[in-house]
């Protein structure tokens, strides 16, 4: 697709990159922040927000341990 690389460049693309890894790095932590506020306020496990943020944890060190052994 040569008329794509005419309007997206690399900058971009790196950009892009970035801000989704280091959003998705946030709703992570929001996950397991409001995880941990329902159970030490309400006293109640919302399992689902635990699973969100043990996910992305749990494959972003799968990530980084495959990349680790790929170099």
């Amino acid at each position: 697709m040569p008329f794509l690389s005419q309007l997206i460049d690399e900058r971009f693309l790196a950009h892009r990159r970035r801000s989704t890894s280091i959003a998705g790095q946030i709703a992570a932590a929001l996950a397991i922040a409001l995880f941990a506020w329902h159970l030490y306020v309400d006293h109640e496990c919302n399992w689902n927000l635990l699973a969100v943020g043990v996910t992305f944890v749990l494959v972003k060190l799968v990530i980084m341990f495959w990349s680790a052994l790929k170099e």
